[in-house]
Parts: structure tokens; sequence; C-alpha cells
């Protein structure tokens, strides 16, 4: 990897190569919850929020008939910040002449202009596509004389409301090495070691503290035990038409072998299992080059999602209404050397792994060097995805479209995808993951199953 190479797939503001490639699919925006007083007491009175995405600044708000607007940041009249407009529930309204757009960006007064001024008529502010899905608002940041692809319809998405929770965090890097650690399965043996393992009865909402699906003669194994004992995995790729399958095998003993099968969806997203019930898909979101927003969805095949308790285990680790976490370079991420000795591999606590990811993402800085590593034989979806993001931004620099979900026929496609985590046979895993699989979509509760023509 050369600094070229590096600057162009990291830098993504307004006219850089990875910035435009990026502006071809929808990015998460803001949580709903965002805007629920609950979260936010600003919002019983003014729901409105400044936001950053791929390097641009924008307010979000939403008006008094619970409409989402989008608009650029600067006033088109003299560029002052609408972060400090009026929300006056059918639009936002300038303090600095008083000039007023609705959620579609259109100016709708112009008071201090004369009485028969039809200059509003022709003022319209930039505004960007919303989708609200699973209690998050997606933008789309293409060219306003291009249509959006649909809206992706993955396994999180198509769930109802009652089996999906969303949550986010804010990460002081840049967005692909954020991305990365959630397609290097080889780390979790190390970077989330503990060394005793939990009660499994305890274990909700909390990753690798679950059981793996199958058993060692007729005992359960904690995917913390899994991970520690074997710590030499076979990671195979597959690549398909949203971004490739990872295959992570960990030979037990000569009869049994645990399966990982997860996911990497182009350019940002991965899936991967938390449960043998519930998947995340999470994608990481560039606010600019050195800052990427990680959003979680978790989507429950089982009973519906414990939206309290999931978002009350996560609240312990960040500060709102900016979602900033507690631990990160100012206070060392929580290190404690006792723990790292005793209880943890990396000793930066037992109750959120979150924080090992944040660590491992800031501690490389900001923008990470990648003309200094030394890649492994581990690393061969890290090097492929690499592959696939170069020769996509030279794609879009080509005027070809880019892979992925930004293509219909991809977005429209019911992708899932699947993932599992679990013991299976050794000479007969492949069966038995898509089996695990086909139980789960046969036993949840909403229409979880994928056609047969699109699986």
């Amino acid at each position: 990897m050369n600094v070229e190479q590096n600057e162009r797939m990291t830098r993504i503001g307004p006219g850089t190569p990875c910035g435009r490639l990026m502006r071809h699919y929808w990015q998460p925006v803001a949580l709903i919850d965002e805007f629920d007083p609950l979260f936010d007491a600003r919002m019983a009175l003014r729901p409105l929020k400044a936001v950053r995405v791929l390097g641009q600044d924008l307010v979000l708000f939403r008006d008094a008939q619970g409409r989402f607007g989008l608009l650029d940041r600067d006033c088109p009249h003299r560029g002052a910040d609408l972060a400090f407009a009026r929300n006056e529930g059918d639009g936002l309204r300038c303090p600095f002449h008083g000039w007023k757009f609705d959620v579609s960006g259109q100016c709708i007064q112009t008071p201090a202009e004369p009485a028969r001024s039809r200059l509003c008529e022709h003022v319209r502010q930039r505004t960007y596509p919303l989708v609200e899905r699973s209690g998050v608002l997606f933008g789309w940041f293409g060219s306003e004389s291009a249509l959006p692809p649909p809206f992706p319809a993955l396994d999180c998405f198509a769930a109802p409301g009652s089996h999906t929770f969303a949550f986010k965090g804010l990460w002081a890097c840049n967005w692909l090495q954020a991305f990365e650690v959630g397609i290097d399965p080889a780390h979790a043996s190390f970077l989330h070691r503990f060394f005793q393992d939990e009660a499994l009865e305890d274990s909700y909402g909390r990753q690798f503290r679950g059981a793996s699906a199958g058993s060692v003669e007729g005992e359960r194994w904690p995917m913390t035990r899994v991970m520690r004992e074997f710590d030499q995995p076979v990671i195979t790729i597959a690549p398909d038409d949203w971004g490739m399958r990872l295959t992570t095998l960990r030979a037990m003993s000569e009869a049994l072998t645990h399966v990982r099968i997860t996911h990497g969806i182009f350019p940002h997203t991965f899936v991967i299992p938390l449960s043998e019930t519930m998947t995340i898909t999470q994608m990481h979101v560039p606010v600019d080059d050195t800052h990427t927003f990680w959003y979680s969805f978790f989507t429950s095949f089982a009973g519906p999602v414990d939206k309290t308790a999931m978002r009350n285990q996560r609240l312990r680790a960040v500060d709102l209404p900016d979602y900033r976490p507690r631990s990160g370079r100012h206070n060392d991420w929580g290190f404690d050397p006792e723990e790292q000795m005793t209880r943890t591999y990396l000793g930066m606590g037992e109750d959120d792994i979150n924080v090992h990811d944040q660590w491992a993402c800031e501690s490389m800085g900001a923008i990470q060097d990648r003309t200094r590593e030394h890649l492994g034989t581990t690393d061969v979806a890290i090097v492929a995805n690499r592959r696939v993001l170069l020769r996509a931004i030279d794609d879009v620099e080509a005027g070809r479209q880019p892979p992925g979900l930004a293509r219909p026929e991809v977005a429209t496609r019911r992708a899932g995808p699947d993932t599992v985590d679990g013991i299976a046979p050794a000479g007969q895993w492949e069966q038995w993951w898509k089996d695990a699989v086909a139980r789960k979509r046969g036993s949840a509760p909403w229409a979880a199953g994928i056609p047969a023509s699109e699986a």
C-alpha cells in the first residue's frame, strides 16, 4: 500500500475520489431517538440538530407535521449558520434576515424584501433525500440530477420495528480502519479474549458472552471459550453481489469445527452474529476524514428485541446527546494493567467490547498509515476489500457505476445476509450452517424467509 492509494481510500470530502464513490450509497444520518426529549430535552422545544456527514455540514429538523428535512447548513442568503435557525413548525427561519425554508428547502418567506417581491420563489436551499428505516434516518448525497438507488433490502430493514433496535457511537478515526475491524475475524481471539466465562443466562445483548450454536459432548460453550481456546482460524472469502461472505473455521477436534459466517457489505457495512437468534448489521458513516459514526442494527429472529435493556447497556458507555464515548485517548480508553494480567487480554473492561474495537481503531491514529503495515494470511478479507474499493473509486472517476448496493438490481434483491456462529460436525459443517440458518428463518415470527430465486 503506497501513500497515494491510502489517500484515495480514506479522504471522503466533496470532490475527493472516495467521497464521490460514497455519495452513491445511502448513509445513516441520525437515530430517531435523537429527536426524543427523553434522550435530549432540547428536542421538546426545538427539534433541530446540526449534523456532519461525508465532510458536509447540514441541519436536520422535524416540522410540526412530523416531516424531516435535511438541508445544507449555510443560509443561501448570506451564509449564516442555520444550526441556530428558529424552528417555527412550518420551516426554519434564519435569524439574520428572517428568510424561511420548508423541509423541501424551498424559501417561503423573505420578510425584509418589498411587499411585492417574488424573490423567495427563486431561492431554494439544497436538500437531501431522506428515508426512515429501523429507527434511523438515512440520507443520500449524490448529484441533484441523479436518482438515488432503491433502499437496500437487508434483514435489518425488512424486520418489523419490534424486532430491531438501532444505536450509534462516535470514534475519532477514519471510516476505513473502523470498517476493517469488522471484516477481520482473527482479532476476536485476542482483542476480545476473556480469561473467565460468564453464565450464559446473563448474556442478552452482549457480544461474545452468549453461547455458540451446537455443543461439545452435550455442553453448550460460550463464544468466549471458543475464541480463547482456538485462536488459529482458517479464513476464506467468497465474493457476492453486495460484497463478500467470510467463512472462519476453527478446528476444535477431529470431529468438531467451529464455524463463523459473517459478511462485508460494500462499502462500509458488516453483518455478524450476536447470538443464535440475533444479528448485528453495523455501518460506518464518515463524519469527516478523521471521525466516524458507527450505526448498529440488532435484528431478532426470535422474540421482540428488549430495546430498553439493549439501550441501557450501551448508554453506560456514551454521553448524550452527542453519543461520544466516555473512554478514549484522553483517559487511555480505561486501561487497567491489573485487569490485563488477570481478567482480559486487553485490559479495557469486560462489559462492553465496543471499547476494545474503539481502541484498536483510534490507537492507529486519526488516519492509519497503511504504508507501515505487514499483512498476514488472516488479513485476506482486508486485502480483497481494498482491491475492490480502489477499483470502485476508479470506476466512478471513469463514469461507471460502482458495485453493490448502489446498483438497483442488487439493492432490491433480498440479501439477508445469513450469519452463524456455531459448533458443527467437522466433515459436514457446510450443510450444518445452512440448516441452522434455515431453522432460524423458519421459526422467526416475522416474514424472514428469502425467496429461493434470491437466496
